[in-house]
């Protein structure tokens, strides 16, 4: 070299030495932190993708934890269910115990009702106090709140789930289409004004429904007004009711409506005088007949209900509705339809990343006090206490025992679809965003987090090319010196 004021030779190793410095200062940093991507300029792409897989690793890691919040919440209102469920149980025996009334003193029945007073309140102050995070599970905080429902048409309303939009005001509307209507069983015996056996003798008659059967027999003349009256004496013990609705006729109705319930009359003695119709004018004369009731077909907001009697319901995703409608109304008729909302209520789950009305699930939790467990038609828990129609010391026991009868059914029938929620909604759920949090975690690490293996290697590489590339610079910077020689 015979020019040294560009020592051009230094120049390229001092260059080469820059990057070899910069490669190994990127592997340590990267063995330093664990990840492969530090800065935007490691890789621009790669860092775009980490993060919207980091953003969605936080989303399901929330939703994880709300779903784990809702199991919790679900097994307090679960746990507070349970005693009141045993409460009810208690009930029934001491209601039971009171009804034998040729073994039972009155001071008894008064201790009885003393029992149930207490056990009364304290089904009140469970359903009162079962809280989770300082709210109220059992009292109807997170029971729906309804608008518009015509009690003389819909006799119960029970909203499970109704997924409402999160915007003030916002309602969902129910709608009921009765395509046809809910029918008693219905058997006709002919009689006459008057109940006729050839002038003379009697007529002995078998009649049978759900609840039991029983045979009357009743003498030539008997008015249709005394027959009916001796029927109904028996119409809770047969679950069947008796009327002079049709002409010449005894008509025998099931009490309730539906496919499962029957009325069946046959003629155990008597002449072929009188027979059992199939309708109340007309049809075929037999000595023995059953009918069978008629379900109700009706659509919820365009959805074919599932039904039994006068009992609709559908459930979907985000809608769980069950109603049952007035059998004696407008109503109970091929064509008619009715509409009110759900305006409020039911408590809202987010078990998904996402944050919108889809991911919301809603579960409603009735309310459990003495004032609701029960039914309109046949009564609520409150009847049985000290005063009541349904009370242990003079009240109606069968009444009473029907009332705690369908108290135990809604306490069980709420913690079986509370447990079906834990198992098949929040349980699955869980399990699946565990498996996506997995999955998102391991996208995103072959994405971002170093290879130690690969980074080790490159690391030992870029401390040879370093040592080599000052090695070659300090030989070039040495370079110059040569022309000294030509000074000698």
């Amino acid at each position: 070299m015979s020019r040294i004021n560009t020592n051009v030779s230094s120049l390229l190793a001092r260059r080469v030495l820059a990057g070899q410095n910069t490669g190994l200062n990127n592997s340590l940093q990267r063995l330093s932190t664990g990840l492969r991507i530090n800065r935007g300029a490691d890789d621009p792409a790669g860092l775009i993708a980490s993060e919207n897989l980091r953003s969605e690793q936080r989303a399901i890691a929330s939703a994880i934890t709300n779903a784990e919040r809702a199991e919790q919440v679900v097994n307090v209102a679960e746990g507070g269910l349970e005693e009141i469920s045993n409460l009810l149980l208690e009930l029934q025996s001491l209601i039971g115990q009171s009804a034998n009334d040729a073994g039972v003193s009155a001071e008894e029945k008064e201790a009885n009702q003393l029992q149930i007073d207490s056990i009364l309140q304290t089904i009140d102050r469970v359903a009162g106090s079962t809280s989770f995070n300082g709210t109220k599970l059992l009292n109807g905080n997170f029971d729906y709140t309804l608008s518009g429902v015509d009690t003389a048409l819909i006799t119960g309303v029970k909203v499970q789930s109704a997924r409402l939009s999160d915007s003030p005001g916002s309602f969902m509307s129910i709608t009921i289409d009765v395509l046809q209507s809910a029918q008693t069983a219905a058997t006709y015996l002919s009689t006459g004004a008057t109940f006729e056996n050839g002038g003379n003798g009697s007529i002995t008659i078998e009649v049978t429904g759900n609840s039991g059967v029983q045979q009357f027999t009743f003498a030539s003349g008997t008015s249709r007004a005394n027959i009916v009256a001796a029927i109904n004496t028996f119409s809770d013990a047969l679950g069947v009711t008796a009327d002079t609705s049709g002409a010449g006729r005894v008509v025998f109705n099931s009490n309730k409506f539906g496919s499962s319930q029957f009325s069946r009359v046959k003629i155990l003695e008597g002449t072929s005088a009188n027979l059992v119709f199939d309708q109340a004018v007309g049809g075929t004369g037999t000595n023995d007949y059953k009918d069978l009731g008629r379900d109700a077909s009706v659509l919820i907001n365009g959805n074919q209900a599932t039904t039994d009697g006068l009992k609709a319901r559908v459930a979907t995703d985000g809608f769980d509705v069950t109603i049952s409608i007035d059998g004696t109304s407008t109503l109970n008729n091929s064509g008619q339809s009715e509409t009110f909302s759900v305006t409020g209520g039911g408590a809202d789950f987010n078990l998904s990343p996402r944050v919108n009305l889809a991911s919301k699930v809603s579960l409603g939790i009735e309310t459990v006090t003495t004032g609701n467990l029960g039914t309109a038609s046949e009564g609520f828990l409150s009847a049985i206490k000290s005063g009541g129609t349904g009370n242990v010391v003079n009240g109606d026991l069968t009444k009473a025992q029907s009332i705690v009868d369908g108290a135990i059914k809604q306490v069980s029938s709420l913690r079986g679809r509370l447990g079906a929620f834990t198992k098949n909604v929040v349980g699955a759920t869980m399990r699946n965003l565990g498996v996506a949090f997995e999955n998102t975690s391991a996208a995103e690490s072959a994405i971002r987090d170093t290879d130690f293996a690969a980074e080790t290697a490159s690391l030992t590489r870029q401390q040879i090319m370093a040592q080599a590339a000052t090695q070659s610079l300090a030989i070039a910077n040495s370079q110059p010196q040569s022309v000294l020689a030509l000074l000698g």
